[in-house]
């Protein structure tokens, strides 16, 4: 170990390497040297552990790939060709041109995010989605947070601590990322009492489970799974019905924040926010970025009573929403409540979307692909934990075809398209590069088109 750390370069010679001196053009020298201490110091404890010392080339290179990450940044826009309208992992819903708009106008300057701008008084960042919240929902108040998550366990901190809430055994279930709801309830304070069996609850489970000690009664909603056969969940209006027997609150956390009829589309019924409320749930839950088409929120509806002790619990200002998002959030109900969801969000653009002008576009994108492009017909999901197990038709370009040189098509294709300057993300089925125009807005056809068009000459040798 001792001989591998003498091979190891001082700060000043690897600084001093022609390199990264070349460097200083452009990056702060303060920099440099800070970033090659580091590395270096990272190399002495990988050579303490038995591995051996790299060479000066390596330590070089290493250090330029790290001093241009730094100076890059790895968030950049793609294009979402999966087939999946919200998914998670490319940043759910795209915004509209007014949303987007909106939280770049507050973002650039200062704006009156908590002031009465007429008379200099103290406002609430609440009162930019309160009433816009109410209107749609039929609420008597609202409010929005950073996520879902963080709405739920706002709640159940300022209702429940040191208290029970009820929840079917079946609806005890993992969200996504980890997040559970049994650990909600842990982190808040509050304390899960399970009733019933996975896939069978009755409404006397609930009642024989009440207790002194209870706080509220809950339901979930399985937002990202479906359970079928021999099953048995109690209804809202159930649930509500017994809450108002013995004064308990019903907290509904719908998760998907569905404010229009998906079954107009062809999709399976998903709970309303607004029909939740008219059930008389004392406050239901939502997130801003899955159906409803915002930036990320936790969207909370309910009584006054209830929302009050949200807004006025600790917790709050730990979890409250920015005054980018806030904006992002106010301009996608307006498109609600102007009845101009379809046409403007763009989750629901992509849903509502005519097959028709699905096959139109991916006939464009085949042509444009080359032969080893056809269109075949395909399903697109909703995703991001909506209407698990719901799908909607689509037209797929299909890129490749059965033996090698089909395989060798579509891992080229796949390569040049994720590295162009927007990348096209699509899916890989097989031998075949599917791209589905459907979670593609109309607007962006133009960059697939360009795409396709530079990578189809040439594919017919491969």
């Amino acid at each position: 170990m001792t001989s591998e750390l003498r091979h190891l370069p001082s700060v000043d010679r690897v600084v001093s390497d022609e390199r990264l001196k070349r460097l200083e053009d452009t990056y702060p020298r303060t920099l440099l040297v800070d970033v090659v201490r580091q590395h270096l110091e990272r190399q002495r404890r990988s050579i303490a552990a038995g591995q051996p010392c790299p060479s000066m080339d390596n330590i070089v290179e290493s250090v330029r790939a790290q001093v241009y990450a730094l100076f890059t940044s790895s968030l950049r826009p793609v294009i979402n060709a999966t087939g999946v309208i919200l998914h998670t992992n490319l940043g759910r819903a795209p915004l509209s041109k007014e949303a987007t708009a909106a939280m770049a106008a507050v973002a650039s300057g200062y704006c009156n995010l908590e002031m009465e701008v007429d008379s200099r008084a103290r406002g609430t960042r609440q009162a930019h989605v309160e009433l816009g919240l109410c209107q749609l929902t039929g609420a008597e108040a609202a409010l929005a947070v950073n996520n879902n998550a963080s709405a739920l366990l706002l709640a159940l901190a300022a209702l429940a601590k040191k208290r029970e809430v009820i929840v079917s055994r079946g609806q005890a279930v993992e969200i996504g990322g980890g997040f559970r709801i049994p650990d909600v309830m842990r982190q808040s304070g509050a304390r899960l009492v399970e009733v019933g069996t996975a896939n069978y609850t009755y409404v006397s489970d609930y009642e024989q489970a009440i207790t002194p000690r209870t706080a509220a009664l809950m339901r979930v909603h399985a937002s990202n799974f479906k359970l079928i056969g021999f099953t048995q969940q109690v209804s809202l209006a159930e649930l509500v019905a017994l809450g108002r027997r013995y004064g308990l609150p019903v907290l509904d956390d719908l998760g998907s924040g569905c404010l229009l009829d998906t079954t107009a589309y062809g999709l399976d019924p998903e709970p309303m926010l607004q029909e939740s409320v008219a059930a008389g749930a004392g406050l239901v839950f939502a997130s801003g970025d899955k159906l409803l088409g915002g930036p990320q929120a936790g969207v909370v509806v309910g009584s006054k009573e209830l929302v009050d002790r949200l807004k006025n619990h600790s917790l709050a200002r730990v979890v409250r929403i920015d005054k980018a998002r806030l904006a992002g959030l106010a301009a996608t109900l307006i498109h609600y409540l102007k009845g101009e969801a379809i046409s403007k969000i763009p989750v629901w653009r992509m849903i509502s979307a005519p097959l028709a002008e699905i096959d139109r576009r991916a006939r464009s994108w085949a042509e444009a692909g080359g032969e080893l492009a056809s269109v075949i017909d395909g399903e697109t999901m909703v995703g991001g934990g909506s209407l698990p197990g719901a799908v909607l038709p689509t037209k797929l370009v299909a890129i490749g075809q059965a033996g090698k040189k089909g395989k060798n098509a579509t891992q080229l294709v796949n390569q040049r398209l994720v590295s162009g300057e927007f990348p096209i993300i699509g899916r890989v089925s097989g031998n075949m590069l599917l791209l589905d125009p459907r979670s593609v807005l109309p607007e962006d056809d133009r960059i697939v088109l360009e795409a396709l068009s530079r990578i189809g000459t040439g594919l017919e040798s491969v």
